[in-house]
């Protein structure tokens, strides 16, 4: 149940109201911004709501339970707000919103709606429809560690324990040619054919600068490295930008023993049955069907 404080019971319960929507949104880089479908700016705890923004409510459901519940919010793409190179490098990314109803005749008289993060976002024609999440989405995310026979650690995070930042695992190069989208070409890596496959692509100059993307196909040969990358870069790639790669990792047990060295820190469990194992019919006489290891 929510509570309505005083003030703004009363003020509900008068024959003309002066409410409006606000909605305060962080970024996840801390970043954050007000916008109000009010007509002018307010000012709430020190967040200026910005009037004229073109933000307002498109739509909001709420769900019993577990269900995801949440809405949408539409609004122009302007540079006063939003803007659309910040969304396409992908800035607002699970940004959260809180969605406050507000009595614009006196901001103190105020309440919180919902809180939750922006999701899906349509970008058209100069304007934009965000998805908010509400809280219980979170319930749809891994959680703790599962049983599976892949690796559920990242490469290069705590529990791999490999440092990527060693020449061993990542260089720096620069684009000869490119599509100016997803496929680049580079010389001067030192790195074998398909080795920054599952890698990271981080950008250090030029307009996409700061922004990494998952490697999808790695070539090299002849002193050549070419990138497939399995995202559009938001701004266009252009000869001269610099950027850095790091090896990938399919999270398999003997990728991590043999390309990393690192099978003591393996986070899966290679020796699980496989589900072709578990449901096909054993066979009079078959080995291994005694209840003993099979890696024995």
């Amino acid at each position: 149940m929510r509570n309505i404080p005083p003030n703004l019971a009363a003020h509900l319960t008068d024959g003309a109201t002066t409410l409006c929507h606000c909605w305060r949104l962080v970024r996840r880089d801390g970043t954050a911004f007000g916008f109000t479908d009010h007509d002018r700016d307010l000012v709430i705890g020190g967040t200026t709501y910005a009037a004229r923004s073109g933000l307002e409510a498109a739509e909001a459901s709420v769900e019993l339970g577990f269900a995801v519940g949440g809405g949408e919010v539409a609004g122009a793409l302007v540079s006063a707000g939003i803007t659309e190179d910040d969304i396409a490098s992908g800035l607002y990314d699970d940004a959260s919103v809180e969605t406050w109803l507000v009595n614009w005749s006196n901001v103190e008289e105020r309440v919180l709606l919902d809180i939750g993060s922006i999701g899906e976002i349509k970008r058209t024609d100069g304007s934009f429809v965000a998805e908010v999440r509400g809280l219980m989405h979170r319930f749809d995310e891994e959680r703790g560690r599962l049983f599976r026979a892949t690796c559920s650690a990242d490469l290069g995070d705590e529990r791999c324990g490999i440092n990527l930042s060693s020449s061993s695992y990542s260089d720096t190069g620069t684009v000869t040619g490119t599509d100016g989208a997803l496929t680049i070409a580079a010389s001067g890596i030192g790195f074998a054919d398909g080795w920054c496959k599952a890698g990271k692509l981080t950008w250090v100059s030029g307009d996409n600068a700061g922004i990494s993307v998952e490697i999808k196909v790695h070539r090299a040969a002849s002193g050549t490295d070419e990138f497939d990358l399995w995202q559009r870069a938001p701004q266009a790639i252009k000869v001269g930008d610099t950027f850095r790669v790091t090896a990938g990792c399919d999270k398999a047990h003997a990728t991590c023993r043999k390309k990393f060295a690192n099978a003591v820190n393996f986070r899966g469990f290679p020796h699980m049955p496989g589900n072709d194992f578990i449901i096909r019919m054993p066979q009079q006489g078959e080995p291994g069907l005694d209840g003993g290891s099979f890696f024995r």
